[in-house]
């Protein structure tokens, strides 16, 4: 069955158009970007596990807490951490129409867990949108990044270029490359993210729920692209290549 079809079935309430989507992709692929963008025109709730860990420590739950003991010290938050926060978002009421999920699951132990949360309340995933970029371009896109010394401001030296090379036009303060942006650490963000990755593709591949989207060009093109994907009344105009080979 293919996402088309699983939409089909799975969001015939809601005249086909798929409510409960995931977005995956690699470090530099512009999802949190894109994710805004499907969101909202889905009519769906944004869920980024980044922003839900932030929230939680910001507002010093108890899961926040136990988060946090694992984030200071740069390791991954286990599991029993992750989906009792992700359980808990899912039952808040923005999200009882749909959502689209952005950093979870990032396993496949994750993913059937999220399967039987929602089959429990008679629902299911309706598609998974992967972004392809090519490593060469994560590279280009992250390598050149520059952050500010002082006020923490972005710039990029071929998109977005500060007036003057090295200063920060917010502040004037010097510009740095952050030791995360620099290609060796990039390229092995990336085959980590490619080794964790192949697996969850793979499961939801065999289910018939995964569509890849070339990820590559302008952000606006990007985000045409997505929506295409994801289809806008029942039936997904696949762009890009289909999760099958």
């Amino acid at each position: 069955m293919t996402w088309t079809e699983t939409s089909r079935t799975t969001a015939e309430a809601k005249h086909d158009i798929p409510r409960r989507v995931i977005l995956v992709g690699p470090p530099g692929a512009g999802k949190g970007t894109q994710a805004h963008t499907l969101a909202t025109h889905l009519g769906v709730a944004h869920i980024s596990t980044g922003d839900l860990f932030r929230r939680h420590v910001g507002s010093r739950t108890v899961l926040g807490e136990r988060a946090q003991t694992f984030m200071v010290r740069g390791e991954l938050v286990p599991d029993e951490i992750t989906l009792e926060m992700v359980r808990d978002r899912l039952a808040e009421d923005d999200a009882a129409g749909g959502f689209l999920l952005d950093g979870f699951p990032r396993t496949v132990e994750q993913a059937v867990f999220l399967q039987q949360l929602l089959r429990r309340s008679g629902t299911d995933i309706d598609g998974v949108l992967e972004m392809h970029v090519g490593e060469d371009e994560i590279v280009r896109r992250l390598a050149g990044r520059r952050t500010c010394r002082e006020c923490g401001r972005s710039w990029h030296v071929e998109f977005d270029p500060p007036r003057v090379e090295g200063s920060c036009d917010a502040c004037g303060s010097a510009l740095a490359q952050r030791d995360d942006d620099r290609e060796e650490a990039i390229r092995r963000r990336l085959d980590l993210y490619a080794q964790q990755t192949r697996p969850l593709l793979g499961f939801f591949r065999e289910r018939g729920l995964l569509v890849q989207i070339d990820a590559s060009g302008p952000v606006a093109e990007v985000g045409e692209r997505a929506i295409s994907a994801v289809g806008t009344t029942g039936h997904s105009r696949h762009t890009g290549h289909s999760g099958r080979s």
